[in-house]
């Protein structure tokens, strides 16, 4: 732990100390709990990924294939699997999710749509597509 946290560190230097063009991809990162994992990709120009987590044993993915994107996750509880999947351009992605056993995949191709997210209580389930351009989607969920 102790190691992990020191390579962290180094790598944060750095990071702060060689400049990123104004056209930079940014990732957020911060999983305080066990056993949580995070991953992706992005391709492109001014990207924005943000991943949470905090309770243990989750995984979240964020894939980003474009320009303008920004993906956000979160998660709080357990065993929960969070992905965004971007293709194009000015799509912004969400997912939220807080209890425990929920499964969240938002999948946008295309330029200008909206997915949102929520879910709260355990074992929920969400697949959300949308092709194409301007699309908006939301879905909140409560299940016991």
């Amino acid at each position: 732990m102790t190691r992990n946290i020191i390579i962290t560190t180094a790598l944060a230097a750095i990071l702060a100390i060689s400049a990123a063009p104004a056209m930079a991809n940014s990732v957020f990162l911060n999983q305080s709990g066990f056993g949580n994992a995070a991953g992706g990709a992005q391709i492109g120009v001014d990207n924005q990924l943000g991943i949470f987590q905090n309770g243990a044993f989750n995984q979240a993915v964020g894939q980003q294939n474009g320009n303008h994107n920004t993906g956000a996750i979160g998660q709080d509880g357990f065993n929960n699997y969070g992905e965004t999947n971007q293709n194009g351009n000015f799509n912004q992605a969400g997912v939220g999710q807080f209890g425990d056993n929920h499964t969240s995949v938002l999948s946008q191709d295309g330029n200008g749509n909206v997915a949102a997210g929520v879910q709260v209580g355990n074992g929920c389930s969400a697949d959300v597509e949308q092709h194409g351009v301007g699309n908006v989607s939301a879905f909140v969920q409560a299940c016991p």
